[in-house]
């Protein structure tokens, strides 16, 4: 493995990795830990699957109606955490946060599965539930709302894109002695990075 310390770029260098890892992980590989905080500063954390990421960010998508969604309109900003074990390998992130375009997320909601795509109408995310029941029969009625037709994307369901300002690597060493690396910059998508190597 060449010495990934010395990388420029931290976009193209968590492109190599998630490849490996999408090699190697056996489930999700593009599964983050998602960090927001409440209207009370009270941290909050959860699983969720990256969607896409580029220059300009790490995407997800969820129920705006959702906590997530609701935090995030609080307190814009959001850490990631991408941990993939079985190649001792972690990505943290930090970064502001702002919404998808609709373009952009009509286009991945048209990508989902048909069932995917129907719990999104169906469930009011994070609010409470009184059975399963419930929730298979607001499936039901959604399925037979749209039959075989096209599903639209619901007005309450988009992405969030973070923005980072900083980005970390690490890899597991032995005795404890790993290797890390942060990349920073001061204005999301704007300037050069700066590079830090940093004691275990």
């Amino acid at each position: 493995m060449s010495d990934f310390t010395q990388a420029n770029d931290p976009f193209a260098l968590f492109g190599a990795w998630l490849a490996e890892a999408t090699d190697r992980e056996i489930n999700d590989p593009n599964g983050m830990a998602l960090a927001t905080v409440d209207a009370s500063g009270l941290p909050d954390l959860r699983m969720v699957l990256m969607k896409d990421f580029d220059e300009a960010g790490f995407v997800f998508y969820t129920n705006l109606e959702s906590a997530k969604a609701t935090e995030l309109a609080g307190q814009p900003r959001a850490a990631l955490l991408f941990h993939w074990k079985s190649l001792r390998r972690q990505v943290r992130i930090r970064g502001e946060v702002g919404r998808v375009t609709a373009e952009e997320a009509d286009a991945y909601f048209a990508t989902r599965p048909r069932g995917s795509r129907i719990g999104a109408w169906a469930s009011a995310q994070s609010r409470p539930l009184e059975s399963r029941a419930l929730l298979e029969e607001r499936v039901a009625a959604v399925t037979a709302q749209y039959g075989e037709g096209d599903i639209p994307r619901p007005p309450h369901w988009s992405g969030f894109r973070i923005a980072p300002v900083e980005i970390e690597f690490w890899h597991d060493g032995a005795f404890r002695l790993h290797d890390r690396v942060r990349f920073t910059r001061a204005v999301p998508g704007e300037g050069p990075w700066t590079r830090t190597r940093l004691y275990p």
